[in-house]
């Protein structure tokens, strides 16, 4: 069997990373990943990817199977997660172009699969911390290291999509004090949280949601504006994760992540 140390999941316009890399078609209990994973090697770290919408972005954020994606990353063991996303920014300050390392979530979705305890086995889970410490610092250190512009934390408030918000929606959002948003952190980040893997994500502000109140010269977002500041962008992020990849820890100290693992189904 093939085996990885480290996984990355590729957002909205993120569909290929490793360019010596080894195609591996994998099922799960929970069926068949969004792709075939690609493997290959980072420095001395073995990488697993998977396109989380798939190869031609057909898997809207409310249909991604983000069970058999994150298990496919546990069959291969895999340790460490970077999900890098788009995100629109609810501040001002920040800005497109801007990455944010999220270190908290709020889950706005509905009707996801989101848990591998969802048979005869009841199993409570601490989420409080939903992004590990340590390889959110680290991506941090990086970031900073390449001279990129980043935010080192915010909240992410994660909506069902496909539709982007209201009006009254991203003003909700924003006087609740949350930072960014987005469609799919949930529940990739709290599945890794169950297989006591360590995940951090790398946010990409493509947008500003519904605008600017007091700039009505910025308009809300468009799908094709979130692709193409992705597009312009993407760069950063490879090049954050390439520098990442060989420094951070495969065996976190310091974090809880692998303490809410319990009897899982299918182990």
């Amino acid at each position: 069997m093939v085996d990885a140390q480290i996984g990355i999941f590729g957002g909205s316009g993120f569909y290929h990373f490793l360019d010596d890399a080894e195609e591996l078609v994998l099922d799960t209990p929970y069926g068949s990943p969004s792709a075939p994973l690609t493997v290959g090697t980072i420095g001395d770290r073995r990488v697993a990817f998977i396109p989380r919408h798939g190869r031609a972005h057909e898997y809207a954020p409310a249909r991604i199977p983000a069970r058999a994606n994150l298990w496919a990353m546990r069959t291969l063991g895999v340790r460490v997660i970077v999900g890098p996303s788009a995100v629109g920014s609810l501040r001002r300050e920040i800005e497109p172009g801007d990455l944010v390392i999220v270190d908290q979530l709020v889950d706005r979705t509905r009707g996801r699969e989101d848990t591998f305890y969802d048979g005869d086995v009841v199993h409570h889970v601490s989420f409080a911390s939903p992004y590990c410490p340590v390889v959110r610092a680290e991506a941090l250190r990086v970031a900073r290291a390449q001279g990129l512009r980043v935010h080192p934390q915010g909240t992410i408030v994660v909506v069902n999509g496909p539709r982007f918000s209201t009006h009254a929606e991203s003003q909700w959002y924003r006087a609740q004090g949350w930072d960014v948003i987005g469609m799919t952190q949930y529940p990739e980040a709290y599945l890794a949280r169950e297989l006591g893997i360590h995940y951090a994500s790398v946010a990409l502000v493509t947008d500003y949601d519904t605008g600017v109140d007091d700039d009505p010269g910025v308009a809300p977002v468009t799908q094709e504006q979130v692709f193409a500041v992705f597009a312009a962008n993407v760069d950063k992020v490879r090049g954050l994760l390439h520098g990442l990849i060989p420094a951070v820890p495969l065996e976190p100290e310091g974090c809880h992540c692998r303490e809410a693992v319990g009897p899982l189904p299918h182990a």
